[in-house]
């Protein structure tokens, strides 16, 4: 057995995702130590795109790693930069829970498919912004910010018809029975990594490795190292409107891409499939096609 020391950071949902992880760790007979550190997401009332994108949610998690202060950290791989922090990697991706957004609405509301023109939506994310705006565009998207209950009370407090959340969270919160209709992936494309967890170490921590590898899907990280991949290639985070969903079929992997102009006027999308065990090259090649059919242009309107 062996004390392990885990970083998360301390909401309601970022606690539920790291008690899942330390209870898989306990299962192999390590005894687990939940530490709470609060990041600059956590601290900041404005929009993401205006402090510092993804890496506002991970930046004090990565130096508490590096300073020793803990041996692993847990996060949502959706919020984790394209690039992670030097002497960082990810040690394992965990099952991954249902991907797909979701729409929840107040009780006796409208389904997604039947709301009406000028209907409010709440969202918090600049790609699904985008995405209502350019698959939905009577509908009126309202931004907001904050964990996964207060944008649920938003929904009475802002008079809202519904919200769009991701379905993974509200599972791993209980919270399953409040969700309307999980939107269809291939047209609400989602964030590339929803749904997944990253348990991200050290590099050159060789035991930390041994020990979190045990927790690897298989699946899971074919699809987040696809859709990472070309996350990267496209040079995306929270300014950028990107969607990345890859999808497993037998022996192959099948990955869609869609980058939208902060409206949703504009969309350049595309699909690729490759080799199960060669994810990241998919990932690269479906980027590379994308810039060069017009996205290049679009990622440079991003907000920030």
């Amino acid at each position: 057995m062996s004390f392990l020391r885990l970083g998360t950071r301390g909401s309601e949902l970022a606690l539920a995702q790291a008690d899942y992880v330390a209870a898989r760790l306990r299962r192999l007979g390590h005894e687990i130590e939940i530490v709470r550190i609060k990041t600059t997401g956590d601290k900041t009332p404005g929009p993401l795109s205006e402090v510092g994108g993804k890496a506002a949610w991970v930046v004090e998690l990565e130096q508490a790693l590096l300073d020793g202060v803990i041996d692993l950290s847990v996060h949502s791989a959706k919020d984790l930069p394209a690039e992670l922090g030097e002497g960082l990697t990810i040690g394992a991706y965990p099952q991954r829970e249902d991907p797909r957004d979701a729409f929840v609405g107040p009780p006796g509301g409208r389904r997604f498919a039947s709301l009406p023109p000028g209907a409010r939506v709440g969202t918090g994310s600049l790609r699904r912004i985008a995405l209502l705006r350019s698959l939905r565009p009577e509908l009126e998207p309202v931004p907001m910010r904050g964990n996964v209950t207060t944008r649920l009370q938003k929904i009475e407090s802002l008079g809202l018809d519904g919200v769009l959340l991701a379905a993974a969270g509200l599972i791993r919160l209980g919270l399953e029975g409040r969700i309307l209709d999980p939107l269809d992936p291939d047209r609400y494309v989602p964030a590339g990594g929803q749904g997944a967890l990253a348990v991200e170490i050290r590099t050159d921590d060789e035991e930390i490795r041994q020990t979190v590898e045990r927790l690897q899907d298989s699946d899971a990280a074919a699809q987040v190292l696809a859709e990472r991949a070309f996350l990267r290639e496209l040079g995306g985070d929270c300014h950028t409107a990107i969607a990345a969903y890859a999808s497993i079929h037998g022996v192959r992997l099948r990955l869609r891409g869609v980058i939208f102009s902060p409206d949703g006027s504009e969309r350049v999308e595309g699909s690729a499939e490759g080799e199960l065990g060669s994810p990241e090259k998919l990932g690269v090649s479906l980027g590379l096609e994308l810039l060069e059919r017009g996205a290049r242009r679009l990622l440079g309107t991003a907000v920030g």
